[in-house]
């Protein structure tokens, strides 16, 4: 098979029109400061034994099509020995792997970021693939500010994106491309809607340089909204901007849109992708690669307690479920209570 055939078998089961993907790729940074809020040690044992029972949430795969791990993760197993991307797969879940390094600041301009781990990706691409990774992610950030995004902060952290994303391709693993721009701030909608329309314009431009296939991508952006200083935006102007701001500047070819939560609470963030669902009939698969907004209820119902295993999939499986409805247009607040 064909590096063409393996990204294109890998896209047609992960654009499907009814799943969306489940980000499982929090750093060891990341997930300790999650498990401090519940009260657990982020310890190896804890780590794998909470992640192996979301994966092993039985029906996930109904409402998720994909799973984003760690590299600590695709080389785990279940109690049984069974590796977690073998779980996942026999889900019908395709697993994949955050593949970036972190960030750091980007010399020249100040405020801005960018992100590391292209040294080496190749390689560890193809480790990744015996593994069971049939798609990666990276993810560039964007601060909005009085000077920032700057000029060369567009341009270095769209170079990267591009760069990460050619790679992928060459060794036949599907790219999510995340450009997220953060809510960190006061700016207001129009601010937030400008700025992620001059980062996906400039985003594009470079993939076009790199001779990225569009058809064999996945964007995974910021959706529209103020910054988490200001008042929060009803659902229909979220949408109303972010669908604007998309048809400006992300092409056609694009097969899926699977947006990031960004700091949205799980509710807010499945109002808000059903909200972009039921407005327009876009060119796209509008659908979600939420991490704690999928997360954060299974969190607090597992507790770090084993007995509560059940429990936390059950809160994972009904978020799945609400953001599955999502991308229908068909969620209905009351279904929270169900």
């Amino acid at each position: 098979m064909s590096v063409i055939d393996e990204m294109q078998a890998t896209i047609a089961e992960m654009v499907d029109g009814r799943r969306g993907i489940l980000a499982a790729d929090e750093s060891s940074g990341t997930i300790a400061k999650r498990f401090d809020a519940i009260g657990v040690e982020s310890s190896e044992e804890n780590r794998r034994f909470y992640r192996s029972r979301l994966l092993s949430a039985e029906g996930l795969g109904d409402y998720v099509c994909g799973v984003i791990l760690f590299e600590e993760t695709l080389s785990q197993a279940d109690d049984a020995g069974i590796p977690l991307p073998q779980v996942a797969a026999a889900q019908k879940i395709v697993p994949g792997i955050k593949v970036d390094k972190g960030k750091g600041p980007l010399p020249g301009a100040p405020g801005d970021m960018i992100t590391y781990g292209l040294d080496g990706l190749a390689e560890r691409l193809d480790g990744y693939k015996q593994q069971g990774a049939r798609f990666a992610k990276w993810r560039e950030v964007y601060p909005i500010g009085p000077s920032n995004p700057s000029r060369l902060g567009l341009t270095a952290n769209a170079e990267m994106l591009a760069r990460y994303a050619a790679v992928c391709q060459a060794q036949g693993v599907v790219p999510i491309v995340e450009p997220e721009v953060l809510i960190d701030g006061e700016h207001s909608i129009e601010q937030a809607a400008e700025v992620n329309e001059v980062v996906w314009h400039e985003v594009f431009h470079a993939l076009h340089r790199h001779g990225v296939v569009l058809e064999l991508m996945i964007l995974k952006p910021s959706m529209v909204t103020p910054g988490k200083e200001c008042a929060k935006a009803p659902p229909e102007q979220v949408a109303e901007y972010t669908l604007r701001s998309l048809r400006r500047a992300v092409p056609a070819a694009v097969p899926s849109i699977n947006f990031l939560s960004g700091g949205q609470g799980p509710e807010e963030a499945t109002v808000n992708l059903n909200a972009l669902n039921q407005l327009w009939q876009s060119p796209w698969q509008l659908s979600f690669s939420y991490g704690r907004a999928l997360q954060e209820p299974a969190l607090k119902a597992w507790g770090g307690d084993a007995a509560n295993g059940p429990a936390a999939q059950d809160a994972l499986l009904k978020r799945a479920r609400l953001n599955h409805l999502a991308m229908l247009g068909d969620y209905e607040p009351s279904l929270e209570a169900d």
